[in-house]
């Protein structure tokens, strides 16, 4: 056998293996950095200069990431104006449920997410999936409806992290860390070609580690932290016209109990007379109910929780019956477990010049579970024969298992004056939910939801013809069909009188509801290069955010579902609709030593999916309530704003990057019940969305030189400050967070490949808190639960310091 023949078969069967076994929904083909300094983006599935494309992207490389000390998906939102991550919107604060909030535009229900997140372009299961991404090119952040290339969940816009590509040259990195509170980092890369010219390979891992800044009344830290990465790439070119991406990652995630706390409405007392809780309200509402108004206040209790890992927890975590997380992949004790994996490929093949054929595909496994303290302070000062712990308490299990697959198939094609891309796609995406736990018998309240399943259809164009040599117009679409369908759980579920579907007997693991909805979102765009530096874009664009069901309604009792339906609660919701308008400038002046970005925008969102949470009294429930969360089309909001980004490099010894959001909300309509309860309003017309800063903007000053008499020597400081207005509870807007300010600093040498550096994140010690949420206060009693009468926090990182070393070889 020849060696060409031998290179043809192996380059066959790894080509029929990228198109058989891995899969995707939407790509962002991979460019590095061009020419002069130029990034290269790919929000509109095509490489292009971030100067020269008419969409509004946040870049940031790798060598960034580095510089400003960028871990987490919550690292980069702290640090990137107009993004925020509420890590609290179902009544614990840790890295299950992150929700991406751009440009204001907040979800509304806790599964509910109008970003979504990509690898290389792959859609992934959740925000937290692409920190799993060791070291990248760069991370795009892309604003506004990007529903036209990219689909449903692309609401408000895109985050999609791009992998490094592994060339012909051998090449590594490694980098460790260690600073206070145990926090440390160990890094590893290493890439060269396996078959010059035609296969190279990257491998790299990840772990890193920290104590939490906050302890519980027995001086257990909260906020522990775990992490550990693996991931491969490779690139295979048979010609110079094919190129073959295979990746794949698996990463876990094992966190200790939440950094979180709450500060309540009522006074709590142990039975000897202890205060445990502090009434801190300031405020009474129209509804009487006493509450927060303005700032919150600084903490008057210590922050506590009841996190031990007894026998009967234990006992409990081992139990797998009606569990969406087998027991030996989920948490093993108060905390979170999360486990990854996520393969893809992708072909691309220029067919004649001009003409390229592009083949994707995706595949994801995540599964998390993670034990929380429900009460949220330390309450075994209560006694009582608790689910056999002696004392009251209320231990609350939820876990999530997500599958999913897609692909997607496009042609490209360029020349003079044209530019145009056409495609189809298709997404499987399945979801199982459990909950578990309470202040009764733990081992039987294990609650599995029946199967979740979206299957979405998108058939995609876009073509651009330039004007002029100076004018271009594009105008780009997709015709989107989503199947939604509600399967029984594994014991079936037997249905009497109810407002929703027919009484009878559903056998398990038995469709149950199903629902379609078809949707096309398009956009055009006309941007003018007004000479070779300057660039302005005017966008028109609408977006469909995917709809939802409301089955777990029907788990409840006859009385709760008609309290559910008269709440408006309905079984299956419409898609969410939004039209946006925006205007953009970008360039470089001052010779190229400066560069910026700035846009304005205007949003209509409407058929606005809201949470409903609907109390009724329930003597069969331990609390003497059921508490049913059902989402309903029942909102409407404008949003609004402007953003700016500039780099500028004046000298050698000075650099400086800054950018700055105002992200405004405007309520027209909304209908919550819960909030209503809570505050007596009715009428939220012109407040603004809850979980979103007004005002974001962060600097990063580094000075720095050559070092006299040592060859490729050089020495720099970097400081940064970030700052986010502080955000509503609510959408009553009438408790906030303060603002918040946080400063780092870093330090430090570089010498030829090596480099070692100092840091200090957090200078000022900040605690102002990073999330809130409406809770309550739970006592044995549940006195406190028929509505909202506490808020959850999530507590900050306090100050850090450590060293961190990196060599390149």
């Amino acid at each position: 056998m020849t060696g060409i023949t031998l290179r043809m078969q192996l380059v066959s069967t790894l080509a029929l293996a990228a198109g058989l076994g891995m899969s995707a929904q939407a790509i962002a083909q991979e460019a590095g950095t061009a020419g002069s300094g130029e990034i290269v983006v790919t929000a509109r599935k095509t490489g292009e200069d971030i100067l020269k494309t008419p969409v509004t992207v946040t870049a940031i490389t790798s060598e960034a990431l580095d510089a400003k000390g960028l871990v987490s998906m919550t690292d980069i939102a702290t640090s990137t104006p107009g993004i925020n991550i509420n890590n609290s919107s179902s009544g614990h604060a840790d890295r299950s449920f992150q929700q991406v909030v751009l440009r204001g535009m907040t979800p509304s229900t806790t599964l509910a997410t109008t970003v979504s997140t990509f690898i290389d372009g792959v859609p992934v299961s959740s925000p937290s999936q692409i920190n799993a991404v060791s070291n990248p090119e760069r991370v795009e952040i892309i604003k506004g409806p990007q529903s036209a290339f990219f689909g449903r969940n692309t609401f408000a816009g895109a985050i999609n992290v791009v992998n490094k590509v592994p060339g012909n040259y051998w090449q590594g990195e490694m980098l460790g860390m260690i600073g206070s509170r145990d926090n440390w980092r160990i890094r590893a890369s290493v890439e060269g070609p396996i078959i010059e010219d035609l296969i190279s390979f990257r491998i790299g891992g990840e772990k890193y580690s920290k104590n939490g800044s906050w302890r519980n009344q027995d001086g257990v830290t909260l906020g522990d932290q775990s992490t550990a990465i693996a991931s491969a790439m490779l690139a295979i070119t048979p010609s110079s016209d094919v190129t073959i991406k295979l990746f794949g990652v698996m990463s876990e995630d094992k966190d200790g109990p939440a950094a979180q706390t709450r500060v309540g409405t009522v006074d709590v007392f142990a039975p000897d007379g202890t205060r445990l809780l502090t009434d801190q309200s300031n405020y009474v509402t129209d509804a009487g109910v006493k509450w927060f108004k303005g700032a919150i206040p600084s903490l008057a209790d210590p922050v506590t929780a009841n996190i031990t890992n007894t026998d009967r927890i234990r006992a409990f975590l081992s139990n797998g019956t009606n569990r969406a997380v087998d027991p030996e992949d989920g948490v093993q004790g108060y905390g979170l477990r999360r486990r990854t994996k996520h393969i893809h490929g992708t072909f691309d093949w220029e067919v004649v010049d001009g003409l390229t054929a592009t083949a994707l595909g995706g595949w994801n496994h995540e599964t998390w579970s993670t034990l929380i303290d429900l009460d949220g302070y330390d309450t075994s000062s209560f006694e009582g024969d608790f689910y056999g712990a002696g004392y009251f308490d209320f231990p609350y299990l939820i876990e999530r298992n997500v599958k999913d697959w897609s692909l997607e198939g496009r042609l490209a094609y360029e020349s003079d004056r044209f530019h145009g891309v056409a495609g189809v796609s298709y997404l499987n995406a399945d979801l199982y939910q459990g909950l578990a736990g309470g202040s009764g018998t733990l081992n039987a309240n294990n609650s599995v939801g029946g199967l979740s399943r979206n299957k979405t259809l998108g058939f995609f164009f876009g073509a651009t013809y330039d004007l002029t040599d100076t004018l271009s117009a594009s105008v780009e679409g997709r015709y989107q069909i989503d199947d939604l369908e509600a399967y029984t759980g594994p014991n079936g579920l037997t249905v009497g009188d109810n407002p929703y579907i027919d009484a009878g007997s559903y056998a398990p693991n038995s469709i149950l509801a199903t629902s379609k909805y078809k949707n096309f979102t398009p956009r055009v765009i006309v941007n003018w290069q007004i000479d070779p530096d300057t660039m302005v874009y005017a966008s028109w664009a609408k977006g469909v955010n995917p709809a939802q069901f409301n089955t777990s309604i029907l788990n409840n009792s006859y009385e709760v579902q008609v309290a559910a339906a008269e709440s408006g609660g309905l079984l299956a919701i419409d898609p969410e609709k939004i039209t946006n308008y925006e205007l953009g400038l970008k360039g470089r002046a001052l010779n190229g030593d400066l560069r910026y970005t700035v846009a304005a925008y205007y949003a209509q969102w409407r058929n606005q999916i809201n949470s409903v949470q609907i109390v009724v009294p329930d003597d069969t429930q331990d609390t003497g309530y059921s508490f049913v969360n059902t989402s309903t089309n029942a909102g409407a909001a404008d949003l609004y704003g402007i953003e700016a980004e500039l780099n500028w490099r004046p000298t050698d010894f000075l650099t400086v990057d800054a950018a700055g959001a105002y992200n405004e909300s405007d309520i027209k309509s909304f209908v919550s019940p819960t909030v209503t309860r809570l505050t007596g309003m009715t009428d939220f017309d012109g407040n603004d969305l809850k979980n979103t800063s007004k005002f974001s903007a962060n600097v990063g000053v580094t000075v720095g030189t050559e070092i006299a008499d040592w060859d490729d020597g050089r020495w720099f400081v970097r400081g940064d400050w970030n700052f986010k207005s502080g955000v509503y509870s609510n959408e009553a807007n009438l408790a906030r967070t303060p603002d918040l300010h946080l400063f780092n600093l870093r330090a430090g040498v570089e010498h030829g490949q090596i480099s070692l550096e100092a840091f200090v994140t957090n200078v000022f010690n900040n605690k102002t808190p990073i999330s809130v949420s409406d809770n309550y206060v739970f006592t044995p009693n549940f006195a406190y639960t028929g509505n909202f009468s506490a808020l959850m926090l999530g507590l900050p990182d306090l100050r850090t310091a450590g060293i961190q070393a990196k060599v390149k070889f």
